[in-house]
């Protein structure tokens, strides 16, 4: 199979590594806007030649678009019309209600499948691609419906192939979830840098002070702007949603402590420690899931498979 990645940065490139590693992709073609990310991939191995985005849709069983969700929406259409016949698309973007919506009505919709592997770093570009990235990580599948079978077969093998468990998903409860799971901890962590930079000016003293909690919080700040502008623009209302209460919070444990409600404030971070339980549960559905890949569990309105 020949597979062309579209975008040979942290997330493309680690796909391409572990799908040339495992024999899945016999050759693996790199596109790229950029040409020193394109010479880059090349010589680091994530990728057997570099190409134009044509002659890569030409030669492609599977085109997989690894770019800024602004970019993969606007090149997704005009990669169906020049999809080679049988071959099929997929993205890694983290939003999908706006890619799904631009090519609801395209006649060769079927062949794409609109697919979010929850994985990554907070760095980027062809040198911080990994072997492993994706391995007992969560593959998301959206509106699978609309996919033709053999295309969605190939997308849930690729994913398999990678170690990844899937989740069949609506878009648009997507987009809503993924707001508060992952989009607002960039947000925080944005905001959080943001304010002790601005103390920073004054103290000079202050990073003298962070520890192990303080690196691992602002960590996500160290992320992308280019990728992550366009993220929040198409989830703004569901990122915004977030946002309104994640203020309505921090907004209620700043007003607890201001009136020295020391007992109500305990008992808010006794509430929060439950994420424990959370975070216990998702550990057991990712062993439990890893006995189901041919099951097809019906989880609510999702399946895991």
């Amino acid at each position: 199979m020949t597979t062309t990645v579209i975008g040979v940065g942290l997330i493309g490139g680690s796909m391409a590594l572990d799908l040339k590693a495992s024999g899945f992709s016999g050759r693996i073609l790199g596109v790229d806007q950029s040409s020193d990310n394109a010479s880059r991939a090349l010589s680091l191995g994530l990728v057997d030649e570099v190409v134009d985005l044509r002659q890569g849709l030409e030669s492609a069983d599977l085109v997989i678009l690894a770019v800024p969700v602004n970019a993969a929406t606007t090149l997704l259409p005009g990669i169906l019309d020049a999809l080679a016949p049988g071959a099929v698309v997929t993205d890694a973007g983290s939003t999908k209600r706006g890619i799904c919506e631009a090519v609801q009505d395209h006649p060769r919709r079927g062949r794409f499948v609109p697919s979010h592997p929850i994985a990554g770093t907070e760095n980027s570009g062809p040198g911080a691609a990994l072997h492993g990235l994706f391995r007992d990580k969560l593959g998301i599948i959206c509106d699978r419906e609309s996919s033709d079978p053999d295309a969605l077969a190939r997308v849930t093998e690729l994913y398999g192939v990678l170690g990844m468990r899937v989740l069949f998903m609506d878009a648009r409860e997507h987009d809503r979830h993924v707001a508060y799971v992952s989009h607002i901890s960039h947000i925080s962590s944005f905001v959080l840098a943001t304010t002790v930079l601005e103390i920073e000016k004054s103290t000079s003293t202050i990073f003298d002070l962070a520890g192990s909690g303080f690196e691992s919080t602002v960590r996500l700040a160290k992320s992308s702007p280019a990728m992550w502008t366009p993220i929040f623009e198409q989830n703004a209302q569901f990122v915004c949603e977030a946002l309104d209460a994640y203020i309505k919070n921090i907004t209620a444990f700043k007003e607890l402590l201001e009136a020295g409600q020391t007992a109500k404030l305990a008992r808010t971070m006794e509430e929060a420690n439950a994420i424990r339980r959370v975070l216990a549960g998702m550990n057991g559905v990712k062993n439990e899931a890893k006995n189901d890949v041919t099951n097809g569990v019906k989880n609510g309105s999702t399946y895991i498979v």
